[in-house]
């Protein structure tokens, strides 16, 4: 008898976690970029959680928002050790994330932690604009961002002249 009321209270157990585990998986959701549009650099909450909803975030290691006197910047650090991604890619990308979301951010500078030592750009606001010929700050949706992004990364010439 004691061995059925074991089992019983197994299956029970195991019905309610599958319950629960099906009412909290929000892993496929798809988090909105665009929510933080507007902000300011001097926000850290949408700082640091565009930052980490965008490229290389697995390895992303920290961020410092420099917001005493303009013109005002960001630096975003990863380690980058064990990383596939294209560090300059990923600078491209990721800035011109910020620039369309955050409005008074003028500079960002991108710190790879690198197995061979470290890696660094630093990417302006006017800079990626003429790079683009857009401003940035005009787009509304993110698959528009993803598009300009995508064709303008193609070019490797275009990508090491931005950042050379």
């Amino acid at each position: 008898m004691k061995l059925r009321q074991m089992i019983k209270f197994f299956l029970f157990s195991l019905l309610v976690m599958f319950f629960l585990s099906g009412c909290n998986s929000n892993s496929n959701n798809k988090v909105d970029l665009f929510q933080y549009k507007g902000s300011y650099v001097g926000d850290n909450n949408a700082v640091v959680n565009s930052v980490i909803h965008l490229q290389g975030a697995q390895h992303f290691s920290g961020v410092e928002l420099k917001t005493k006197e303009e013109p005002y910047g960001i630096i975003v650090n990863y380690d980058w050790s064990e990383s596939e991604l294209n560090d300059k890619k990923t600078s491209i990308n990721n800035a011109s994330y910020l620039f369309a979301l955050i409005q008074n951010v003028d500079w960002i500078n991108f710190n790879f932690e690198m197995v061979n030592g470290m890696e660094e750009y630093k990417i302006t606001r006017e800079n990626l604009q003429a790079w683009y010929g857009i401003e940035l700050s005009e787009i509304e949706d993110e698959d528009k961002l993803k598009e300009l992004i995508q064709v303008s990364l193609e070019d490797e010439k275009k990508v090491n002249q931005l950042l050379n």
